[in-house]
């Protein structure tokens, strides 16, 4: 083992993290996003490094960092393409074993590290996070949707294929239920009114059953969530991307700040989807932290999928960046996908530390980071720009 590389159980037992971990019980662990205290016996998975925010009016109080569903294959012969939804044949949905052995390898280090929820948008990682999730499926609070039967499709935006979606998650999972379902609306913010209220009573009719116990939806179109949240009050939760290079609109106009400030973009006047969160008690998890894998040097040029393995500077990046976004107000919580028990160990330090002052240096060094990743977007996230403002 490298000496870069921290062992587990070391990572999670060391003296000086319990150290920390007491500051961190005090101070922050187990209070809600409101400021509220949360009582610790009532959080899922509870660790006591770990902090804990109450996702709006759902009631569950999740880990500042999740898990998110997709991953890259941490070996060789996968290693130039996502493969998480890539590794089952329609015909033969078999999870492959080193598939298995590498998500149950990962789950066990969040749940070890107080990791409580996880998001799945396919019946790819519902069927590799179920297994890993044999046994112990109570220690997480589970989203999920398919992508191929979201409502993103228009064929598909009917209460019956909707069931449908969610029953087949239900059975890649090998779950009798889902803690949120959260379907994908379409990218470009299109989905109708009617959509939404397809989406809403799919949902009650999911409820009655036990089949699903909250509603959440997912956007790439912050005008279309801010609608959706306004109108309709059965909507729990949102997620959407977010980054270190996403700011609030109602932020105080300085800098590249007054300009958006004084725009008409998407047609909202100084409103910030965050705030409008707040106002409804929307919770709100994010996305793409890491933009898509782009924000890293080593993104693409290894021959695995893992990032920052030995490399401090990426590791700090990493951790530097997903505190970033949690100091955001209304951020519930912050999903990072995740190939390996490395990167899993680190992310989670984003949370751990969270108490500790980040020093001026830190700061000019990751704006200096994400400044020049940001101006070198690849093609396909270049989308991203339009959250940078939300």
């Amino acid at each position: 083992m490298r000496k870069e590389q921290l062992s587990r159980r070391a990572f999670l037992k060391s003296s000086s993290w319990a150290g920390m971990g007491a500051l961190a019980g005090t101070c922050v662990a187990g209070r809600a996003s409101s400021g509220k205290p949360v009582e610790t016996a009532k959080i899922l998975n509870y660790h006591p490094k770990m902090h804990y925010r109450r996702l709006g009016k759902t009631g569950l109080v999740l880990s500042e960092i999740g898990l998110g569903g997709h991953w890259k294959a941490p070996w060789q012969e996968h290693a130039q393409g996502w493969w998480w939804g890539k590794f089952i044949d329609d015909k033969d949905p078999v999870v492959p074993e080193k598939v298995a052995q590498n998500r149950h390898e990962v789950v066990s280090a969040c749940l070890e590290a107080g990791v409580n929820h996880l998001d799945i948008t396919g019946l790819a990682e519902a069927m590799a996070f179920g297994a890993a999730l044999k046994g112990r499926r109570e220690k997480m609070v589970v989203a999920a949707d398919d992508y191929k039967k979201c409502p993103r499709h228009p064929q598909y935006c009917n209460v019956a294929s909707q069931i449908e979606n969610v029953e087949n998650c239900l059975k890649a999972l090998g779950s009798d239920y889902i803690d949120i379902w959260r379907p994908q609306a379409k990218m470009d913010g299109t989905n109708t009114d009617a959509d939404i209220e397809m989406m809403v009573e799919t949902f009650e009719q999911l409820k009655k059953a036990g089949k699903a116990r909250h509603l959440g939806v997912s956007s790439h179109t912050s005008r279309w969530l801010q609608h959706a949240i306004e109108k309709y009050p059965q909507f729990e939760m949102i997620i959407f991307p977010c980054t270190a290079k996403t700011k609030s609109k109602t932020q105080p106009p300085v800098g590249d700040n007054v300009e958006i400030l004084n725009s008409q973009k998407n047609g909202l006047v100084d409103v910030s989807l965050f705030d409008v969160a707040q106002k409804h008690d929307v919770g709100v998890i994010t996305i793409k932290p890491f933009f898509g894998g782009s924000l890293f040097a080593s993104h693409n040029q290894v021959k695995t999928g893992a990032w920052g393995v030995g490399n401090k500077l990426e590791n700090d990046l990493a951790r530097l960046t997903l505190q970033s976004i949690l100091s955001k107000e209304g951020v519930t919580a912050v999903i990072p996908g995740v190939s390996t028990v490395y990167e899993a160990e680190n992310a989670v330090l984003a949370s751990y530390t969270r108490p500790l002052p980040v020093t001026a240096a830190d700061k000019v060094w990751l704006e200096a980071q994400i400044q020049q990743r940001w101006a070198d977007l690849p093609a396909e996230y270049q989308w991203l720009r339009e959250w940078e403002y939300v």
